[in-house]
């Protein structure tokens, strides 16, 4: 573990140098003990793969008092490897149909396996919550298995569909709105992920189990999921 200034107000805490589901457990446990512990002096905190970035407030601390209180925190965390929680596993419903997922046949040639093996061995995962960012609600979920491991798009297109299920490199993730984005595109889910109106804002954060479950068509439009005109010619 190390500690690093940032600026005159923030520091960086790494936990490891490498992405694992150990580490992430760590900064998920850091992430929750240090929001209390140090709750008075934050102005922000913002969880990563490996890392938390910390910002105090100068009117309440001083840099190097907060660095002293963020140690003796780490110090005394009594952290212990999580077991399964399923009180916090999300449970996601993903159409993989090929018009909606749009790369099937472009990861189906990398991979070298028919796409319904490609929909088996990403909904057989469970995956870990390991950052958020990119847009709100944006969530990064390890580990894909490796036989479906495949690179971000040489060009990113300017428009994916909000929903869409994705996969790069040993990672999944779901778009919560319409954006650019590099991913390779696997399916969609019906369900509502980024919500301003609600307290949270997204289901996602950083810790959290996630299992993705294959529905069919109806279901996926019964649930309010929706295809755009290019897509319902293809049904």
């Amino acid at each position: 573990m190390k500690i690093s200034p940032v600026n005159e107000n923030s520091v960086i805490v790494y936990f490891s140098d490498q992405v694992s589901l150990e580490t992430a457990d760590k900064v998920s446990f850091a992430y929750q003990l240090l929001k209390v512990k140090l709750k008075d002096v934050l102005i922000d905190i913002i969880p990563s793969y490996t890392s938390i970035l910390l910002s105090c407030d100068l009117h309440k601390i001083g840099l190097r008092w907060f660095i002293n209180e963020l140690q003796r925190s780490l110090m005394n965390m009594d952290y212990k490897p999580s077991a399964p929680d399923m009180a916090h596993r999300i449970s996601l419903p993903v159409y993989y149909g090929e018009e909606v997922a749009w790369d099937h046949q472009v990861i189906s040639e990398h991979t070298q396996l028919p796409f319904s093996e490609v929909i088996a061995l990403h909904s057989a995962e469970i995956y870990r919550v390991f950052a958020i960012g990119f847009a709100p609600g944006f969530a990064y979920l390890g580990n894909t298995s490796p036989l479906i491991s495949i690179p971000r798009k040489s060009s990113p297109r300017q428009n994916v569909p909000k929903g869409s299920v994705a996969i790069a490199d040993q990672q999944s993730a779901i778009y919560p709105e319409q954006s650019p984005g590099g991913w390779q595109i696997i399916g969609r889910t019906p369900v509502n992920l980024f919500d301003i109106n609600k307290p949270n804002l997204s289901k996602f954060e950083m810790g959290v189990e996630v299992k993705f479950e294959a529905i069919d068509l109806d279901t996926f439009l019964m649930m309010g999921g929706e295809l755009d005109p290019r897509e319902i010619k293809q049904v």
